[in-house]
């Protein structure tokens, strides 16, 4: 098990799991999102290959439409 942050929000996950997994988890993968680890966004394309790590920060942003 890791410890992370996720939006500032303590999770506890297994080790291994990955940045896609995490979306998974959250319900997220439908939606438009973008994803950073430690302070560097993360492409949708690298989701699956990109492996969390003990006391990594992940943000999560929605995008919102408007004008």
């Amino acid at each position: 098990m890791i410890d992370i942050d996720v939006n500032g929000e303590p999770q506890r996950l297994a080790s291994g799991t990955t940045v896609h997994a995490l979306a998974a988890m959250l319900e997220l993968g439908g939606q438009a999102i973008a994803m950073a680890v430690n302070r560097a966004v993360v492409p949708r394309q690298q989701w699956q290959h990109q492996v969390l790590l003990a006391h990594d920060k992940v943000e999560i942003v929605r995008a919102i439409g408007g004008g």
